[in-house]
Formats: structure tokens, sequence, C-alpha cells
């Protein structure tokens, strides 16, 4: 057994709780938003202070696992838990972070003798019962402390150590790109079928894509639910945000010189989403009108 302490008890966070309290490992967990608590059923000590998370956990042998939003909030997090640790602590970071970032507190915490461990996790709301990815990087012997915990995270062992300090975090930022094309993709393909030349199911499509096709997958199970509640969709706006990790997959890119076309497109696609009638819109269909005399939609007088 393992004492461990989470600091942040959103969705992710507390499937996390749920699946290392069912392995018999005792947890102390701190959010700012104390309500958390009264909506959990789970044997473990919620406190109101990242002082006392740590004053619960075994000095030269804590665990604190971050599950709070990528950026300012990791660095406020780890500014007020460092002069509260001790040599041969482990701090963990199982958010969507950016490898720059983590590179940067992997050397800030080891000036404090304290071990940084990035953890790429993958599963969302449905890793709770069905276990998480991970993706772990940082020192391999802090790896090693954690494997129990890994272990109860997981099914099938479903995790591995993938190097230096970042790595964890590089690995998630391009399986969240190639995430974006992949979901891109079957929608420009339901797209295309609802706007062909037959009258289609698209649900029964994706239902018969997803058994035996070679597109099946568990992004089409999700699909065929999505659609069995709501055929066309109409309960949805379609705006797509992005977490960031695309765009620093496409940054990475760049910078390494390696094609990513899909990726990239697949990126500026949930971009064109959130506009609406946008100039270059009205640019193009304007000049369309002045070099050919194209038809143009007048938008009505205010």
């Amino acid at each position: 057994m393992v004492s461990i302490g989470f600091v942040g008890m959103g969705k992710m966070g507390s499937g996390m709780i749920s699946r290392v309290l069912a392995s018999g490992h005792k947890v102390v967990a701190y959010d700012r938003d104390k309500n958390l608590k009264l909506d959990f059923k789970g044997d473990f000590k919620f406190l109101t202070e990242l002082e006392a998370l740590v004053g619960e956990l075994p000095a030269g042998k804590r665990l604190i696992w971050l599950m709070v939003p990528a950026g300012e909030a990791v660095d406020a997090c780890i500014n007020s838990l460092l002069p509260l640790l001790s040599a041969g602590d482990i701090l963990i970071d199982g958010g969507n972070s950016n490898f720059h970032d983590t590179k940067r507190r992997y050397d800030t915490c080891k000036m404090h003798q304290v071990s940084f461990v990035d953890v790429g996790t993958s599963g969302g709301i449905w890793g709770e019962n069905m276990g998480f990815c991970m993706m772990i990087g940082g020192d391999k012997s802090s790896f090693e402390t954690l494997v129990p915990v890994f272990d109860s995270l997981t099914s099938n062992h479903s995790y591995s150590y993938i190097g230096a300090p970042g790595s964890g975090h590089y690995v998630k930022m391009v399986h969240n790109a190639v995430e974006y094309g992949l979901m891109q993709a079957y929608a420009e393909g339901v797209d295309l079928l609802e706007n062909g030349p037959y009258d289609l199911s698209i649900k029964d499509v994706i239902k018969v894509w997803n058994n035996g096709g070679v597109v099946r997958s568990w992004l089409l199970d999700l699909a065929e639910n999505m659609l069995e509640q709501d055929p066309n969709l109409s309960g949805f706006e379609g705006y797509v945000e992005d977490s960031g990790t695309g765009k620093w997959a496409v940054e990475e890119s760049l910078r390494a010189q390696v094609p990513t076309p899909v990726l990239t497109t697949a990126l500026y696609s949930r971009f064109r989403s959130r506009r609406s009638n946008t100039i270059a819109d009205r640019f193009v269909a304007g000049l369309r009108n002045a070099f050919g005399g194209h038809a143009v939609r007048k938008r009505p007088s205010p």
C-alpha cells in the first residue's frame, strides 16, 4: 500500500482517486472547490490547505499528483508546494502540460531535491471504469517508485516509461494531435454522407463501419452512442474548442520541419468552427462577384 496526495478533484482527478482507493491505497486530496467532496463517495481525507495535505504524507517519501489545468495553475501549485516538501519527495503532473514547461519544472524541482514526473494521461471521463492510458517521463527511479500507483490507475498495464523529463507530455501532445486528425476525418466523412445523393441513416452507417470495417475504433463506439441519443446531433452547436496540445504539436512540426498536413488541417478546422460570416469569406465572395460577376448573397440592411 502507498500513500498519495491528489491536488485537483475534477472529472479525471476524481476518477483517479476512485481507482487508487479501490486498489487499497491511502489517499488524501485537496481542491479549492470544497463542494467536490460532497459529491464524492470514497473513504479518504479531504483537506482545504496544501500544507495540511503535505503534513499527512511521510516526509521524504511523499507522492503528490497534480491534476490541475495546464499553465499557470501548475506553476502556482509547484511554487506553493516546494517550500513544504523534503528531499526524496515526488511531484507528478498528470495534466496536458506543454513539455517545454515540464522540462523547466523538472529543473526547478531538482534544485530542491524533489523529483518531478510528467504523466501524459488519456482516457477522459471513461478512465475511471476502463482504466487510463499513461505516458510517463522523468527519472526512471521515480517511475519505479510509482509503479503501484500506475498499476491501480490503468488496465492491462496500459502505461509505459517513455524516457527523459518532458517526454511523457511530448508523447501525449502528439497523441492528442493524432486524435484531432482522426475525429476530423470521421467528421468529414459524415458530412459527405449527409450531403451525398442518397437518403442515409448516418447512425446505421457508423454502426456498420464499426463492426468489421477497417476504420472501426473506440471513437466510433462513442459516435454510435451519440447518434443513438441524437441522430441529427441537433443538440450540439458546431463550435469546437481545443486544449492547446494540437497547437503545440503543429508548432513542434514546424521546428522539426516534419510535414503534418492532416494534423494541421484538423487544428485549422477547429479554428474555423468558431467563426461565422468572417470578413475573409465576405472578401472572397466580393472578389468573385467583381471579376466574374458571380452571384453574392447580400446581408439585409440594418
